[in-house]
């Protein structure tokens, strides 16, 4: 078996307060995400949502080609400290809104990660991963599965802004910080490629984190 990372209390990482909420919350606030183009459109409000627990990590596929080190290890700490609460990060049932030591006067959405059904350009039917790859990748990175929202049915005219990795998860660097210059993904329309972005901090503010802005500055936004 893979080793269990330290505990929350050993890495300093407290959990202050949980309240829980339910699949039901989930799906309603997730079929509320508009795009940032398309007038706003909202690419869940007519499809299919459901949980998937225990998902493999390794049947989904990345569109993001990096993760941050210290994102996937502060994924793994907040997992154990959950763990004295009675919540396993991976195997939510819902979500929670949650402050910690780190930032004790913000509640911070802690949901599944986002799994949509994707036609990549290239003919493949995938199991994009839209939000939370931090997520996926740190459940994968101790072997264990993950409970997912997956998404299909969703309206053709509005896949996800970017594309599958060719290569999967080994097309998926670890990085310290993302260099200058950095292209994050293969972007569906590259000079407007921001237009078709699920903005979930609309629905659940916080969970989508803002990067450093390392793509060339032709795609930059």
């Amino acid at each position: 078996m893979p080793a269990e990372p330290p505990t929350g209390a050993e890495l300093g990482l407290r959990v202050l307060s949980v309240e829980p909420f339910d699949r039901t919350e989930l799906f309603a606030r997730l079929r509320r995400t508009r795009l940032r183009g398309f007038d706003g459109a909202q690419p869940y409000a007519e499809a299919t949502l459901a949980l998937a627990p225990a998902t493999d990590p390794e049947t989904l596929a990345p569109a993001q080609r990096y993760v941050l080190k210290a994102g996937v290890a502060r994924i793994l700490e907040l997992r154990r400290a959950l763990l004295a609460h009675g919540i396993d990060l991976f195997a939510l049932d819902g979500g929670a809104f949650v402050r910690t030591s780190e930032a004790p006067d913000e509640s911070v959405p802690v949901i599944p990660p986002i799994v949509e059904e994707s036609h990549e350009p290239d003919g493949r039917t995938v199991l994009i991963v839209n939000d939370g790859i931090h997520r996926v990748y740190a459940a994968r990175s101790i072997g264990l599965p993950i409970t997912t929202v997956i998404a299909r049915a969703v309206p053709p005219e509005y896949p996800y802004y970017a594309c599958a990795t060719p290569g999967g998860w080994s097309d998926v660097v670890e990085l310290d910080e993302l260099p200058d210059g950095f292209q994050k993904k293969t972007y569906r329309i590259p000079d407007n490629y921001k237009a078709l972005f699920r903005d979930f901090n609309e629905v659940f503010p916080g969970v989508q984190k803002e990067r450093k802005k390392s793509n060339p500055a032709h795609l930059r936004a």
